[in-house]
């Protein structure tokens, strides 16, 4: 039996990752943040968008607590990826605070129910799950999205960590990282040439 405890430690985790997430665009341009930094154009600011329409629908409509917004729904094909990234029409301040409004609604339905409390998440093979499954799914996923605006951040301008304490990351300044990425070029280099 999973306790109250558990959840509480669950909810922690899932409140870090969302603000780790929001930091991501810090110090960002308008441009930087909605650019597209892959072949598919996965961008910064479309990954908030894209979190905070499923916190709304995992921690909303799977337990029968619908977010207020409208939401396209998740079966339509012509929604498909609207969500990843964000129109020059919707501003950076509308994205952030629709996350944290579908964070909010979120940390009410945790709040609000028991860790084994059942749902119903229909677009999954077995649908029936419990509060618990779907925290464990919402930080898996959001640490995903958080681990892709890692990499695209690190892209962009050098930044790594998440200003929260990980000065380590940055401490060995540039010529560190300069020398790790030359031993790590050779070893790539080395294993290629006794292939």
């Amino acid at each position: 039996m999973i306790d109250e405890f558990a959840k509480e430690y669950l909810h922690n985790d899932l409140r870090e990752i969302r603000e780790a997430m929001i930091g991501k665009l810090d110090g960002l341009s308008e441009y930087d943040v909605r650019r597209p930094l892959t072949t598919t154009g996965t961008n910064l600011l479309g990954l908030i968008k894209h979190l905070s329409t499923w916190e709304a629908r995992y921690l909303g409509e799977v337990f029968d607590r619908p977010f207020p917004e409208t939401r396209s729904r998740w079966d339509d094909p012509a929604a498909r990826m609207a969500d990843f990234w964000v129109t020059a029409d919707e501003t950076r301040t509308e994205i952030i605070d629709r996350f944290r409004l579908a964070c909010a609604h979120a940390d009410a339905t945790i709040d609000a129910l028991a860790i084994d409390a059942p749902g119903h998440v229909a677009w999954w093979p077995r649908p029936d799950v419990k509060l618990f499954i779907v925290m464990v799914h919402r930080i898996a996923e959001t640490n995903r999205h958080v681990g892709h605006a890692d990499i695209l951040r690190e892209q962009l301008d050098g930044h790594i960590g998440d200003d929260r304490g990980d000065a380590h990351l940055q401490a060995g300044g540039q010529a560190f990282w300069d020398r790790h990425c030359q031993q790590v070029e050779n070893a790539a280099r080395s294993a290629a040439a006794s292939d």
